[in-house]
């Protein structure tokens, strides 16, 4: 980048004026004038930030799988074949994202119980040793350590088992952070807070992808699982000293939040009376369908884009673009752009409405997964993908993020965003199964090299064409949504 600058500052240049452009985008953002003090509002940062940036290298260990797939797909396997074929890495990934989906019947009300700052500390210790686990079996297949001969012969059962057990601690992130912020956001700063709930996804997905194959490329295969441990590790003990539940447990003064719960002063209910009362709420359910749509089209980009790239190189020619070689840093800030739009129209233009701003964003996906159907061989592709990205984060932040604090109510909205981020990952889960059995099969030559058919573009018309119904659907979905505003218990509707 900088030629007078030594290579190690030159590689991690884009973090650090990355982490500035976000500083500054943060700072800047609008405020809602809901009467806390500053010091309040110096307090809030010092509790959201490390537990945000928690948050985000919880998805460094989650998508470092994707970033596995380039190394382990060179290495043969028993049958010939690729150790981590599209096949193999759908599989291990819809695995993971079922758990993923499914662990908030635990995760939810255990969150609710104990708190967000439990959840997060569960989460990335468990991820932690998850990570750490997988690296270790990595190095046991490259240097042929202790049953590395078992680990290679059952490589998809095994990463299968660790990939899973990693997805179900880190299900307990994004239950914690709006666990944690529900109690320090005002229904009428939630659409801000939604916006740096894209930028810490953004940052995240930053993380996962242009750093890990920074690291890939530095330290080698094994270490793109072991150095998100050890930065998990680093900052569970930064959050044990530093990130509170609520601002009474950090010293401050308690406010209404004026959302869901605001004025209900009834006993706590237990699990299941919340679950039923969760999932009897129009709203909450059809936020999570829409969710669910999110969390294919989203994963149907992000998992895919750069195996289509590759695999078609040798015809298309994208693996040089300047997408390909910097998708984490691009994907960080078209979802931080989609963030910061999404949060702020909400709130400055639709009075803390969610579903207006969800609307308009799928209808932009639906007709770019239309579009994509006929570009996806042109040299737009990067574009549109990127495009697409800045949607859908902005529809995540503002639901999953966002909505799930209003309509939840911070009593329930642990249960609330579990239910709505298992959605997202069950649809995720459908994406992954969806293209292990769509997408086109490669086979290695002696080389190494992928030739059969994931190497002709024609056969991956089924990857944009399968995201247009999905589109279709959350769209539909959003609509149903866009007059939809939390009702306090102590105010008639």
């Amino acid at each position: 980048m900088l030629d007078f600058l030594p290579t190690w500052l030159n590689n991690f240049l884009p973090i650090l004026i990355l982490l500035a452009v976000v500083t500054v985008v943060i700072m800047r953002l609008p405020q809602i004038d809901v009467g806390h003090k500053k010091s309040f509002r110096r307090r809030r940062v010092m509790n959201w930030l490390p537990l945000g940036l928690t948050y985000a290298l919880l998805y460094m260990g989650r998508y470092n799988l994707t970033v596995s797939k380039s190394s382990f797909e060179s290495i043969m396997g028993d049958t010939g074949n690729s150790l981590m074929g599209n096949d193999v890495f759908g599989i291990i990934f819809g695995v993971g994202t079922v758990v993923y989906g499914l662990s908030f019947l635990i995760n939810g009300p255990l969150t609710d119980r104990y708190g967000g700052r439990f959840s997060i500390l569960m989460g990335a210790g468990g991820a932690m040793v998850m990570n750490m686990l997988m690296g270790l079996a990595t190095l046991s297949i490259m240097y042929k350590g202790p049953g590395h001969g078992f680990i290679a012969a059952h490589f998809a059962v095994v990463f299968s088992i660790l990939y899973a057990l990693n997805m179900y601690f880190q299900s307990f992130g994004a239950v914690a952070i709006v666990k944690v912020n529900a109690a320090w956001f005002h229904v009428r700063e939630r659409g801000v807070f939604g916006a740096i709930f894209g930028i810490l996804i953004s940052l995240g997905i930053y993380f996962a992808f242009d750093v890990g194959y920074m690291i890939l490329k530095g330290f080698g295969l094994a270490w793109v699982f072991l150095i998100p441990a050890v930065l998990l590790g680093i900052f569970w003990l930064i959050d044990v000293f530093i990130v509170h539940n609520t601002p009474v447990d950090a010293g401050l003064e308690d406010f209404d939040t004026a959302d869901a719960s605001s004025g209900d002063n009834s006993p706590r209910l237990g699990a299941v009376a919340v679950f039923k009362l969760m999932l009897k709420n129009p709203i909450i359910m059809t936020i999570a369908g829409v969710e669910f749509c999110s969390g294919f089209l989203r994963q149907a980009i992000m998992q895919w884009y750069r195996t289509f790239a590759k695999q078609t190189d040798a015809i298309l020619g994208f693996k040089s673009s300047f997408v390909y070689e910097n998708w984490g840093l691009l994907l960080c800030c078209a979802g931080i752009l989609g963030g910061v739009v999404a949060g702020v129209i909400s709130d400055h233009v639709f009075g803390s409405r969610r579903g207006p701003v969800a609307a308009w964003l799928y209808g932009f996906m639906l007709a770019g997964a239309a579009a994509l159907t006929f570009l996806f061989k042109s040299p737009l592709v990067g574009l549109m993908v990127l495009a697409m990205s800045m949607a859908v984060i902005g529809v995540h932040g503002m639901l999953s993020g966002t909505a799930s604090m209003d309509f939840g109510g911070k009593r329930n909205v642990g249960v609330a965003v579990g239910i709505i981020d298992g959605f997202v990952y069950l649809g995720t889960a459908m994406m992954s199964f969806t293209y292990a059995i769509m997408l086109p099969k490669e086979q290695l030559d002696p080389t190494g090299k992928i030739v059969g058919p994931a190497a002709n573009p024609d056969n991956w018309i089924s990857w944009p064409l399968a995201m247009i119904p999905i589109a279709a659907i959350g769209l539909f979905l959003a609509l149903r949504v866009w007059h939809a505003y939390p009702q306090a218990k102590g105010r008639k509707s």
